[in-house]
């Protein structure tokens, strides 16, 4: 298994990931010709030096993608946090620790970068992500809110 940053050429099927699962299905537009909306999205996420898409490769596939955020902050006496979003991984690829392995690269990144803490956010729908997530360590700490704004 390999780990790279991913580039425009991945969006479709990195799209196709976030779309399958149940909540992502919902918000997701997977196939082909994807909305451009994702083509802006990841030119922002390119050339912002604190943020990158990850994918991890097997034999040349995408079996797994992430979206690793550092954050500067005046908490923790001003240290950086890491934030991990939008991982998930391949049907075909589950219980084989892709997951385990994007999830441990991203904290050594963050921890090489001198990170404070790695912080994820898992929707309440999703018990399987939150035991796998406290299966590798996270321990539920605060309450996320969030305010939808469509």
């Amino acid at each position: 298994m390999t780990f790279r940053e991913a580039t425009a050429d991945d969006l479709a099927e990195i799209v196709r990931l976030l779309a399958d699962d149940p909540l992502g299905a919902t918000r997701e537009t997977p196939g082909d010709d994807i909305p451009e909306a994702y083509f802006t999205a990841f030119a922002a996420i390119e050339k912002d030096p604190n943020n990158a898409v990850i994918v991890a490769e097997i034999d040349g596939r995408i079996a797994g993608t992430l979206q690793l955020t550092f954050i500067p902050g005046l908490t923790y006496t001003g240290g950086e946090r890491a934030q991990i979003e939008g991982v998930r991984v391949a049907a075909e690829a589950r219980g084989h620790g892709v997951g385990q392995a994007i999830i441990g690269w991203a904290i050594e990144r963050a921890r090489e970068r001198g990170c404070r803490v790695v912080q994820l956010t898992t929707d309440r729908q999703r018990p399987d992500a939150i035991r796998f997530y406290q299966k590798m360590g996270f321990r539920p700490s605060h309450m996320g809110m969030k305010y939808p704004l469509t």
